[in-house]
């Protein structure tokens, strides 16, 4: 992190929310942590977009209210790095210079919210507030897609053949068919499938083999 960035992190710490604000504007830096900070949000200025890109990315929810017009790389261009880096931050823009072809092209690429300058305060932490949900939300969510995938790595090869037949639709008989043993096997097989998966019933299986993108034939 640059000497002209101010964080209240403490690595000590492990905020649950933090707000980044990104702007060039010293004073506006200022009074939005102030802003944040009233409400008990964990904040962390920068003055460009550089900045930024210098740092850590905490293991919280987070969002990014980003200036749209930044020395060096602009607010648009740098929601296009973040992007193509895999960084998910959700941002909420701002500008004193927003058009419709800034605030369409910022929403169309996946923006919270764009709000030009003066904007109420009100205004800014309904936004904030949305964009620290929807990272929750996302964060929540691939930690349960996380949790499943290590659990489909704790199958063997044939409790993993098993399961896709199972998630197939087909019946113990069937699937000792496919593979070429006996019924039995394939029973004691997907009962330690269903065990290590944790699945409760092949509705619930069939739901984290979607979960993981995992196909099953039509019909």
């Amino acid at each position: 992190m640059t000497a002209s960035s101010k964080s209240q992190r403490d690595p000590a710490a492990a905020p649950e929310r933090v707000v980044f604000i990104v702007d060039d504007d010293v004073a506006i830096r200022e009074t939005l942590g102030s802003l944040f900070r009233s409400v008990g949000l964990w904040v962390e200025l920068f003055g460009s977009a550089r900045e930024f890109s210098q740092i850590k990315m905490p293991d919280a929810a987070s969002c990014l209210v980003l200036d749209i017009r930044l020395p060096g790389v602009s607010g648009l261009d740098f929601q296009a790095e973040l992007a193509e880096a895999g960084i998910r931050v959700p941002i909420i823009f701002m500008t004193g210079h927003g058009d419709i072809p800034m605030s369409v092209q910022a929403m169309k690429a996946g923006a919270i919210d764009f709000l030009t300058k003066p904007f109420r305060d009100q205004e800014m932490l309904d936004a904030v507030v949305r964009a620290l949900e929807r990272d929750r939300k996302r964060r929540e969510s691939e930690k349960a897609v996380a949790e499943i995938r290590a659990r489909l790595d704790s199958l063997t090869s044939r409790e993993r053949e098993v399961m896709a037949l199972v998630v197939e639709g087909l019946m113990n008989k069937q699937s000792a068919a496919k593979l070429g043993v006996s019924e039995i096997t394939v029973k004691v097989h997907r009962v330690n499938m269903m065990r290590k998966m944790k699945a409760r019933s092949v509705v619930d299986l069939v739901g984290m083999a979607d979960s993981l993108g995992i196909r099953r034939p039509k019909g």
